[in-house]
């Protein structure tokens, strides 16, 4: 017989996030020992920390998710991507999967 190997309690407190809440710190937490790290090899790695100014990619002005919107819209529906006429259906048994066989995927050979 197998033995669970997590128990969990009915009468602790659940959480999405598996944290209760006594175990959060109060306020904005600031750790910025991160932006120190190093890589396997001991190098310095990239980082940037949490209150340093970035630039901001998206200009304010052509933000407008309205417009944006609106051109995706006019994009996807071209009527030159439209395929005309109908489509044949392919007879049956005329698409088949090739055989292992077919694909030298045969033991012994």
């Amino acid at each position: 017989m197998s033995k669970v190997a997590y128990h969990q309690s009915d009468d602790k407190e659940r959480t999405t996030t598996g944290v209760g809440e006594s175990e959060v710190p109060d306020g904005q937490v600031q750790d910025d020992s991160f932006v120190l790290g190093a890589d396997k090899k001991g190098e310095s790695v990239p980082v940037v920390g949490d209150n340093a100014k970035v630039e901001d990619p998206i200009d304010a002005k052509e933000a407008d998710s309205d417009r944006q919107l609106e051109r995706d819209e006019k994009e996807a529906i071209d009527p030159s991507n439209i395929v005309k006429g109908s489509r044949s259906k392919p007879s049956p048994g005329s698409l088949k999967e090739p055989s292992d066989e077919d694909l030298g995927l045969t033991e012994g050979s």
